[in-house]
């Protein structure tokens, strides 16, 4: 553990230096500013002693517990389903999905790609389908979890294991350092964005309109679909699918697969999880580079995310695209990689 902290640290410390300035805009345009907050900090360490008390979150154990013997209830109930039904449910984990992947991941944690306010509006409203903390919070924890990746100070350490990566780091308080060093991240660039605010205020009635209420009301309304039906599985399975797809790029995806571009450090490329959460598996690669809008140097391959930026840029919704240059990818392959990469 000693031996991989020393070699991240110098990967890190020499990346710092390499690559600061060397990402640019689709267009070629260099874009100078540094991506700060979602760097990896190598001067942070674990206080030593014992680590503070597990204390658990009841209420979160009982309610999700109660998701999941739901969502597998409404497994039983899937046969039942109309065709209108069951693709009405896909359309609402792709939204959802996309609530996460293109809205709180990439652009509002990442600022990987710039999104105008119809944009915003639009991934705000399919973020709150997915319900999974508002924007602000669902931000600022990845940008800890960047920071600060498989240490105290990372919301969801997959260190501590698969559970506790997966769906273990919402059942218990967060680690003190979790929020310690959340409260000193810059965050203006959300405080500042009136759409992440405004969602942040009504959050809970967002939620239950666009998470529950929505996605039950469309198929019984519009093709007479069964209200019983429509609340399991396009809503309740949905959302639960949703989840685990958004949980498995912290838990499987930092365990199973190679690392072509940094072996120094935990996350992995996964295939299983790339094609689950439309996109995220290319994880390795992520980590290396967490400022390149397609998460991954293959493009729209198995990344339905990358496909939807490209369109919504090129109905003139999205622009500024950050993507790292070629030969600072094979660089990083050559320097820090394990020897796995494929070149597509």
């Amino acid at each position: 553990a000693a031996a991989m902290s020393m070699q991240r640290s110098a990967s890190s410390l020499f990346t710092s230096i390499a690559e600061t300035t060397a990402h640019t805009s689709i267009n070629g345009d260099v874009c100078r500013e540094a991506a700060v907050e979602d760097a990896f900090d190598n001067s942070y360490k674990e206080k030593e002693g014992p680590k503070p008390p597990r204390v658990m979150v009841w209420r979160n154990v009982v309610l999700m517990s109660l998701l999941h013997f739901g969502a597998f209830y409404a497994l039983s109930l899937v046969p039942a389903a109309s065709v209108p039904t069951l693709l009405w449910s896909l359309v609402c984990f792709v939204l959802s999905a996309l609530g996460i992947t293109a809205g709180a991941h990439r652009l509002w944690s990442h600022r990987t790609y710039k999104a105008s306010l119809p944009l915003r509006i639009f991934l705000a409203v399919c973020n709150s389908m997915a319900f999974q903390n508002d924007i602000f919070e669902w931000a600022r924890d990845h940008r800890v979890h960047h920071k600060y990746s498989e240490t105290d100070a990372d919301p969801h350490n997959a260190v501590r294991g698969f559970f506790f990566s997966h769906i273990g780091w919402l059942l218990v308080r967060k680690h003190p350092d979790v929020i310690e060093k959340g409260r000193k991240l810059e965050l203006s660039d959300l405080l500042a964005d009136k759409v992440v605010m405004f969602q942040r205020r009504h959050y809970k009635l967002s939620v239950l309109l666009m998470c529950f209420f929505v996605p039950m009301f469309v198929p019984w309304y519009f093709w007479g679909e069964s209200l019983w039906v429509a609340y399991f599985v396009p809503s309740l399975l949905r959302y639960t699918l949703v989840l685990n797809a958004t949980w498995l790029v912290n838990s499987a995806a930092h365990m199973w697969g190679n690392r072509p571009y940094d072996q120094n450090i935990n996350p992995r490329e996964n295939r299983f999880v790339t094609f689950s959460a439309i996109g995220e598996g290319y994880h390795n690669y992520h980590h290396t580079f967490p400022y390149d809008y397609a998460t991954s140097e293959y493009g729209c391959k198995l990344n339905l995310t990358t496909c939807f930026i490209d369109l919504m840029c090129f109905l003139g919704l999205a622009k500024d695209r950050k993507r790292v240059s070629r030969e600072v990818v094979l660089s990083r392959i050559q320097r820090t990689g394990d020897g796995s990469h494929r070149s597509g």
